[in-house]
């Protein structure tokens, strides 16, 4: 087991590393830019090393401070956590060319699974549904009009490296392809790098369904059930439960099999999540995420796993500590993702917080690295915590997150708590009858009130 890790993160989820380094006995580094420099997980960690300036691309993205700070501290493996350099190959080939050890999948795994055009053959290879859509990247216009035509308007366009809904564009139909295809390879030329698109089939109501997978190094893979991701505002994730009001115990039990099979087929080792558009009682796959995901606490909650205690003890050469047969479902569990912006209007709200109080009492946690006198820096995303309820069913999960959310206090800055109050009162958000766009037409009929 590794005696020393460092953290190439910030904000919540490098204090939720941390604090399963602290659990295992093992010291951590935290590196952090000038602007996180009275950051709780700085404050906490074993040792700090600063490694730029506010801006990512000179700090958390700066792979030679990274290892540098590795180095000197005489770290022996990094944790990525989620965004920043957590799902870039050739960040963890550097860090294994030097001898360090990297918290997540090989290389190539990570590789393959970032690019959702290989990702895509990858896992119709390895027997999993997929969106109907093109078989590679689009060249030119007159292969798009005969895949579109092939199955149905309307289409979507998306990126074929990156995501959170950049490079990603519907075209109702055939007129308005030509002008879509080119806002999307543009789009995804600015945020990736890589222009390249293609072409899948738009579903009309799908949910988002994600499986939570790890496997290590000996050939053993489970699933810890599925998480709910459905509420989303221009594709980003705002709430999540598990498990899903859609799915029941035998097609949990189907999708699971299907995805551990797929995973052990390609070597897949680490924590993973493979996710699904479900529609009809079909699963169509999207994506695989290479890495931890924001929302893995509510799995955490209804299974009992730690993923991040999980994920090092891969990383370390160790088996799995538990087989599918003991991964147990218990009860229902449900993440608000809480940011600094104005609920309304989503602006963003950097700046000092002036009070704080965490909610707390049976099945509650927040994974947050607020404190009065904090200032919340303007450089990065806008998530300054998770509030996850567990309860022993979906009612009691609900009535507890609405509780919590009344007892958080955050001064000095706006945030979507309010948001997430309004969703607790919707009818059809507490029946469970939504899907991928419903929260944004709730939205757009809100601002017409």
């Amino acid at each position: 087991m590794f005696d020393k890790i460092l953290i190439a993160n910030r904000g919540e989820i490098a204090l939720r590393i941390h604090r399963a380094c602290r659990e295992m006995g093992i010291a951590t580094v935290a590196v952090h830019s000038e602007a996180d420099a009275n950051a709780m997980h700085v404050k906490l960690a074993d040792e700090s090393v600063c490694i730029g300036p506010p801006p990512a691309g000179r700090s958390y993205l700066h792979v030679p401070a990274i290892i540098a700070a590795a180095e000197v501290t005489g770290a022996q493996a990094i944790h990525p956590g989620y965004g920043f350099l957590s799902e870039n190959a050739r960040f963890a080939e550097i860090v294994e060319a030097h001898g360090l050890t990297f918290i997540g999948p090989k290389p190539e795994t990570i590789r393959l699974m970032g690019d959702k055009i290989t990702a895509k053959q990858a896992a119709v290879n390895a027997g999993i549904p997929v969106v109907p859509g093109s078989d590679g990247a689009i060249t030119d216009m007159t292969e798009a009009r005969k895949v579109a035509k092939a199955i149905g308007f309307p289409v979507l366009i998306k990126a074929a490296s990156g995501g959170g809904g950049r490079g990603m564009k519907v075209a109702e139909n055939e007129a308005s392809l030509e002008s879509a295809l080119q806002t999307a390879s543009s789009e995804a030329k600015a945020a990736f790098g890589d222009g390249a698109v293609y072409i899948e089939k738009y579903l009309g109501k799908p949910r988002h369904i994600e499986i939570q997978v790890m496997a290590d190094e000996h050939g053993h893979v489970i699933h810890l059930g599925e998480r709910d991701c459905s509420l989303q505002r221009r594709h980003q994730k705002v709430l999540e439960e598990a498990p899903s009001v859609a799915l029941d115990a035998a097609s949990r039990a189907k999708i699971g099999k299907t995805v551990t099979d797929a995973v052990k087929a390609i070597g897949y080792r680490g924590a993973g999540t493979v996710e699904f558009l479900y529609e009809n009682g079909e699963f169509y796959f999207i994506e695989m995420n290479t890495r931890l995901q924001v929302e893995h606490p509510v799995t955490e909650a209804i299974t009992g796993v730690d993923l991040v205690r999980e994920q090092i003890r891969v990383a370390a050469g160790l088996e799995l500590g538990l087989t599918q047969d003991q991964v147990k479902i218990n009860g229902w569990s449900i993440e608000c993702r809480i940011n600094a912006e104005n609920p309304s209007t989503f602006t963003p709200s950097p700046g000092k917080v002036t009070e704080f109080h965490a909610p707390g009492g049976l099945g509650v946690r927040l994974d947050s690295g607020l404190y009065a006198g904090y200032t919340i820096p303007p450089y990065y995303d806008s998530m300054i915590g998770k509030l996850i309820v567990h309860g022993r069913d979906r009612h009691e999960a609900l009535m507890r997150l609405k509780r919590a959310l009344g007892e958080m206090v955050v001064g000095g800055v706006e945030t979507t708590i309010p948001l997430h109050q309004a969703l607790l009162e919707e009818p059809a958000f507490l029946s469970g009858d939504y899907h991928i766009r419903w929260l944004e037409s709730w939205l757009a009929d809100r601002a017409k009130a």
